[in-house]
């Protein structure tokens, strides 16, 4: 998988959040907020490329102290919502 494009992640007021920038995500029309940990792994997503749920929790495992069965179904829930979105393909 990866980030589509005209999806970037920002700080607004504080807070992290996902907007559409660009003629690719003009009918996005929203933000998509982040918990740190949420924002971290679309960090994390763009500096692999071409991620897989795996890759990403075990990336996750290795940040923080996390054991991998819950690293896999919070990253699974996570690209779930990110996929529902449209922000990643």
């Amino acid at each position: 998988m990866n980030i589509k494009k005209g999806f970037v992640l920002r700080t607004v007021c504080g807070q992290n959040v996902i907007v559409g920038e660009g003629l690719d995500a003009i009918n996005f029309g929203r933000m998509l907020c982040l918990n740190d940990t949420a924002a971290w792994l679309w960090k994390k997503a763009l500096e692999i490329g071409n991620f897989t749920i795996e890759s990403l929790a075990d990336a996750l495992c290795q940040e923080y102290e996390v054991e991998r069965p819950q690293a896999l179904a919070d990253v699974k829930e996570t690209i779930e919502n990110w996929k529902q979105l449209g922000v990643v393909e």
